[in-house]
């Protein structure tokens, strides 16, 4: 992903949360699950910046967004317990797959710190500025 690219997500993402009143983390990885960019607004838990983390991660190592991670990694889940590996994931939404246009993965999102369903929203603004 190009510098241009990260800052333009990071930005919109960062738009998004403060219109919707919350204060988050958002963490942008590389196709190769290293950091590219990090924000943590002021006020946002501590605990959230580890959970950003680690929400990135897990969409970027098995390349699906963490709620659909979730499916797998409950206790009746075909992978129960997978959320223990590649130095701890998460298996709850707000980390999403970042694509190029033509499907060729670039990376992750993840939000963390609002409720989950506004951790997902606000990432897939970020996101959604990929293929604008």
């Amino acid at each position: 992903m190009q510098d241009t690219a990260v800052t333009t997500m990071l930005d919109a993402a960062h738009a998004e949360a403060q219109r919707l009143g919350v204060k988050v983390c958002i963490s942008i990885l590389d196709s190769a699950a290293w950091p590219v960019a990090f924000l943590r607004m002021e006020g946002t838990i501590l605990g959230a910046i580890d959970v950003a983390n680690k929400k990135a991660r897990t969409a970027a190592l098995f390349q699906m967004d963490s709620a659909d991670f979730a499916k797998i990694g409950h206790p009746d889940g075909g992978a129960y317990t997978l959320e223990n590996t590649n130095g701890g994931m998460t298996s709850f939404g707000g980390g999403l797959v970042l694509r190029a246009a033509d499907g060729t993965l670039l990376g992750a999102i993840g939000v963390s710190g609002a409720s989950t369903e506004d951790d997902i929203a606000i990432a897939r603004v970020g996101a959604a500025t990929l293929l604008a």
